[in-house]
């Protein structure tokens, strides 16, 4: 008789990341489930053997029963991987309402139902710990007090808190660092604006940037849960280099075929007027912005060099697509898309 698949929920599956998990869950032969909300776009998650829950987070008593109605015939699925999360909103309060509040929600549904999975992993950012200072340029790792100097960061922080506080949920978490790759928005950004042969930075003292592509983090996700040495852990996930800007618009303008781009710094208070404009304007607009008070506080940051040694030695983590290969594939998307809209 041929063994039953382990079985796991994706919550947060429409986003940028959540299609990458779901993919790489299908390929090591997981029976996936990919939790979305009714309005959620499916573009990414075509795949016919994807079991879909149509969740509620805003509705405590209703997503306990949705929760339970899709689960699969053991009961609860063997592994959660929780990816749902905003990284921008137009009213600040959201960050706290969604990324704390809704995790919150979810732990309480699974665990009224008797659902608790054999693990929780849970997506938390290298934002929680704020700005650890940058001196020296130290590498930012498992010893760096969470010190989180945005909203969003904070919210991160809080929904770990509330997990560190619950040692029945079986949980660990990780903080990625900037995750990019096909499909991602914010760094499609940057993608453009190199591709039109500028390139825009912030702040004239050197900085240190670091990045972890897009499959990479999903094949770190499945290590992580499936090593017992995770359990009740965090993790900072990174490429285990850092970048200069220079750097960085090398390598993009290499993918792009640009032989020329120019560099383009603006002072840090200019940046900061930027930022409260286009964040007041969101506001008026009731859309979230890209640009905005936090967003500045996260590029004033010079120091984004991390320490990945915790999740070389638990799980085995590693990096097949160091920034050179993840951002020809991210590049290779990118002008495919922008061929087809000719």
């Amino acid at each position: 008789m041929e063994a039953s698949k382990p079985t796991l929920l994706v919550v947060g599956a429409g986003g940028f990341i959540g299609g990458f998990v779901a993919s790489e869950g299908l390929r090591r032969g997981y029976d996936v489930t990919v939790a979305v909300r009714q309005s959620t776009s499916r573009r990414y998650l075509s795949d016919e053997r994807l079991n879909f829950a149509v969740l509620d987070y805003d509705a405590p008593d209703a997503l306990a029963t949705q929760l339970q109605e899709a689960a699969p015939q053991s009961g609860a699925w063997d592994y959660v991987i929780y990816n749902l999360g905003a990284t921008k909103c137009a009213n600040f309060a959201d960050f706290n309402r969604i990324n704390f509040g809704y995790l919150r929600t979810f732990c309480e549904a699974l665990a009224s139902k008797g659902m608790m999975p054999r693990r929780l992993l849970f997506m938390s950012s290298l934002s929680a710990l704020g700005n650890p200072g940058d001196r020296d340029y130290a590498p930012i790792d498992a010893s760096t007090p969470a010190r989180p100097n945005t909203r969003y960061g904070l919210s991160k922080i809080k929904a770990e808190t509330y997990l560190e506080s619950h040692p029945d949920i079986p949980w660990t978490i990780f903080r990625p660092t900037g995750v990019y790759g096909p499909h991602e928005r914010d760094y499609l950004m940057m993608i453009k604006s190199i591709d039109s042969r500028f390139d825009f930075a912030v702040g004239f003292r050197k900085q240190l940037l670091t990045f972890i592509y897009v499959d990479d983090l999903a094949g770190a996700m499945f290590d992580a849960i499936a090593a017992p040495a995770t359990l009740h852990k965090k993790y900072i996930i990174s490429e285990p280099r850092a970048y200069t800007q220079a750097e960085f618009r090398r390598i993009v303008a290499n993918a792009l075929g640009k032989k020329w781009v120019i560099p383009v710094k603006l002072p840090l208070w200019a940046a900061y007027v930027a930022s409260v404009v286009a964040e007041k304007v969101a506001a008026v607009r009731l859309k979230p912005s890209t640009l905005n008070r936090d967003k500045f506080k996260i590029m004033r940051q010079r120091n984004w060099n991390c320490s990945v040694t915790d999740a070389e030695r638990d799980f085995g983590f590693t990096v097949r697509f160091p920034l050179e290969r993840g951002i020809a594939e991210t590049v290779e998307a990118y002008l495919k898309e922008k061929a087809g809209k000719k």
